[in-house]
């Protein structure tokens, strides 16, 4: 696959967009193909929670990457497909509010694009944040994290760092602790999902 692509569930006459971002890898240049588990895992979570967000006039749009990999922030990244996500909310659906809705590697992703106009705010989840990650983005948006204890492929203590960081500049923030969970999502679904499309839904009032 050379461009990103977007899988869209839109809502009658949507007001706002939620806009997932799936988690990857520090390092690969591999294409991101409908077989991969950050992805369908992703996508799985679209499916629960897109009733609930068309109740309130919210569409879900989930991004699938180019690349596996962080690698770079400029390319190839999440980064720039995050961006160019951001510009087909504007271009098919004019001013509406976004809330950026990122697990691991893409909740890493979303705090750096989070400075796009149409971005009300990020919920991260078991997100990869690295202490030196810049928090400029988020001025004037919200920022709500949830994390397991028994995460052992990214930190909830650097998770806690970062949101202590980001309430310099953030309009809200939220530290959430998920219990004793790991990082895939795979326990306690159901609290995961609510605690998405509760505080995406809180962030787009």
């Amino acid at each position: 696959m050379t461009t990103p692509a977007l899988t869209r569930h839109d809502a009658p006459d949507p007001h706002a967009v939620l806009l997932m971002l799936h988690g990857g890898k520090e390092h690969s240049t591999s294409p991101v193909d409908w077989r991969s588990m950050s992805w369908r895992r992703s996508h799985a979570m679209q499916r629960a929670i897109t009733p609930i967000a068309h109740r309130s006039q919210v569409s879900t749009w989930l991004l699938r990457y180019r690349h596996r990999g962080w690698n770079d922030v400029h390319s190839p990244s999440p980064v720039p497909d995050a961006r160019w996500a951001l510009d087909q909310v504007v271009a098919a659906l004019g001013d509406v509010p976004v809330v950026l809705l990122g697990h691991s590697m893409g909740a890493r992703t979303a705090v750096h694009v989070a400075d796009h106009q149409s971005v009300s705010g990020v919920v991260a989840l078991a997100p990869w944040l690295p202490v030196d990650d810049p928090i400029g983005a988020l001025r004037g948006r919200h920022l709500a994290a949830a994390h397991g204890r028994r995460d052992r492929i990214t930190s909830s203590g650097a998770t806690k760092r970062y949101v202590d960081r980001a309430a310099a500049v953030a309009s809200t923030t939220e530290m959430h602790d998920m219990g004793q969970v790991g990082h895939y999502m795979l326990r306690d679904i159901a609290a995961w999902n609510e605690f998405a499309i509760s505080r995406a839904l809180a962030m787009l009032g």
